[in-house]
């Protein structure tokens, strides 16, 4: 996140899908049919409601992990604001032995819930559907959960920084990051848990079905389209993007064999359609420092909306019609920033949303080095060069610890915005800065391809990052990292000149906007 301010009958066809498909998912995840002795199953738990996330304790839910989602969605009339239907199909491996588990989900209603092919008894409990299955589930074994003809609601974007499902003029889009896919869709909504997705989009005809991914088929039938999409590389939740509307697609020609496709609204696309062309360069010039873009497609989606942020959805970066109204000098580093994403944050998921500097600091890292590459540092940032940045950023160091919590420890989750605040994101950048005059420019190099090579698809933390960097270093730089990730006050910076503010109860928002003149329309809200 960039900071600055299914087809008719749907029911009867699912529940042929899940008796049809009894058989062969059973051999492919190992589903035993013997009886079970009566004392495996007394021994059965429920699984938690809740990961344990310490900013998101009732986020994801334990005692299983998922690994594939087939979600289809559809959208009855060409109607952004209105409600929606749904089935989805959750592959899973038990990590307990299981008598009841949790699915996120905070929409509407939900039709019915199959486990295994057996009819499941349900109940809801606030953003939790509670599930009871006909028969335990044994540690280790595979199982899928099928939830037929679940509904929801988008919020509409004119309410003001929306998030989750949401509805604009020309249709809907998903912005779930950090807390709200579950809005849309029942999940394990936790980026700890990734997964691969199958999504279907059934829209009526004249309208466009778009996701993460690649696109696989079109089908039409009874005056509606459905377009469905495979995203085969493992995906958090809260990165999905569902587009459904009067949007049209713009293929531009591949990078480095990565193909580029672009979404907007069909009424503003020979706008847009120049200031987002951009990305091919900026995919050649990122490649070229981290290696290898992880997935299978690239490109953006922009809206008319006033979001307030920008978001890394996979493989479809989302964006509003106010980011993208900016001087180019201005929407390039922050298109660069969601770009870096797809590797840092993406590929590379936190493993609690504590370790959300390793996503915004990684960014902003690579938001200010395109920046400076590009010539346009000073009319971006205000600030002569990139140390100029670090040593402004630095003086506040204290201040933002103060107010926020240390970069890899923020104090709250009240809002969306004590999480992604500015200490995960420009402090995130300067205990990266601090780290390479630690080590020297060419193992931070070095570091930075080996994080996002080593964990490619998986989830990891702050100590996995510190264990690594100490390997890739040679050195012991766990009490440094610490320091700098988790102090109460700003470290010392080797050089001179580098001077920190004392902290005080002043707005460290003004502080900011004073330091970053240029930055001032960043500072309402975040770029995720």
């Amino acid at each position: 996140m960039r900071r600055g301010r299914t087809v008719p009958a749907m029911t009867t066809i699912n529940n042929r899908l899940t008796g049809a498909l009894a058989v062969t998912t059973a051999a492919l995840v190992g589903i035993a049919g013997t009886a079970v002795p009566a004392s495996a199953a007394a021994a059965a738990k429920p699984g938690s409601a809740g990961l344990g996330d310490r900013l998101y304790p009732l986020l994801g839910n334990g005692g299983y992990d998922v690994t594939n989602y087939n979600l289809r969605l559809k959208h009855p009339a060409k109607t952004p604001t209105q409600k929606v239907t749904g089935s989805v199909t959750i592959s899973a491996v038990a990590t307990q032995s299981l008598s009841r588990f949790n699915l996120d989900f905070a929409g509407n209603g939900v039709g019915s819930v199959y486990v295994n092919g057996k009819a499941a008894r349900f109940t809801r409990s606030g953003g939790e559907l509670v599930v009871t299955p006909a028969s335990y589930l044994p540690k280790g074994k595979g199982f899928w959960v099928t939830v037929n003809d679940f509904t929801a609601t988008p919020v509409s974007a004119a309410k003001g920084e929306p998030e989750g499902f949401i509805a604009t003029r020309d249709g809907t889009v998903l912005a779930g990051q950090p807390n709200t896919a579950h809005n849309l869709f029942p999940s394990n909504d936790h980026p700890r848990d990734k997964a691969t997705y199958t999504i279907a989009v059934t829209v009526p005809s004249g309208w466009k079905g778009v996701a993460s991914g690649k696109l696989l088929k079109t089908t039409t039938a009874g005056g509606y389209v459905t377009s469905t999409y495979r995203e085969a590389k493992p995906m958090a939740s809260e990165l999905a993007q569902i587009v459904a509307g009067d949007f049209v697609v713009q293929n531009r020609k591949a990078v480095g064999g990565v193909p580029i496709r672009d979404v907007f609204p069909r009424r503003l696309a020979s706008k847009l359609t120049g200031k987002a062309a951009i990305e091919r360069s900026q995919m050649s010039w990122l490649t070229k420092k981290v290696g290898a873009y992880p997935f299978e497609n690239y490109g953006s989606l922009v809206i008319e909306a006033d979001l307030g942020f920008a978001l890394e959805t996979q493989t479809l970066s989302l964006y509003d019609t106010n980011v993208f109204s900016l001087p180019g000098y201005v929407l390039n580093p922050i298109m660069a920033h969601e770009l870096a994403h797809q590797w840092y944050g993406n590929s590379v998921a936190p493993a609690a949303w504590s370790d959300v500097w390793l996503n915004e600091g990684h960014a902003t890292w690579y938001e200010m080095l395109y920046a400076s590459d590009t010539k346009t540092f000073k009319k971006y940032t205000g600030l002569a060069n990139r140390e100029a940045y670090f040593k402004a950023v630095y003086q506040l160091g204290d201040r933002f610890r103060a107010q926020y919590g240390p970069v890899a420890k923020p104090k709250n989750a009240k809002t969306v915005w004590n999480v992604f605040n500015p200490n995960v994101y420009d402090g995130g950048a300067l205990a990266l800065y601090a780290l390479q005059q630690k080590i020297g420019a060419k193992k931070f190099a070095k570091l930075e391809r080996e994080w996002a090579k080593k964990y490619k698809g998986k989830s990891a933390s702050t100590a996995q990052f510190i264990a690594l960097a100490s390997k890739v270093s040679g050195k012991n730089l766990k009490p440094f990292l610490t320091n700098w990730l988790y102090g109460k006050k700003t470290p010392a910076m080797p050089g001179k000149n580098w001077k920190v503010l004392k902290a005080s109860a002043t707005a460290t928002s003004a502080a900011d906007a004073l330091v970053f003149p240029n930055r001032a329309h960043l500072l309402s809200g975040h770029e995720h």
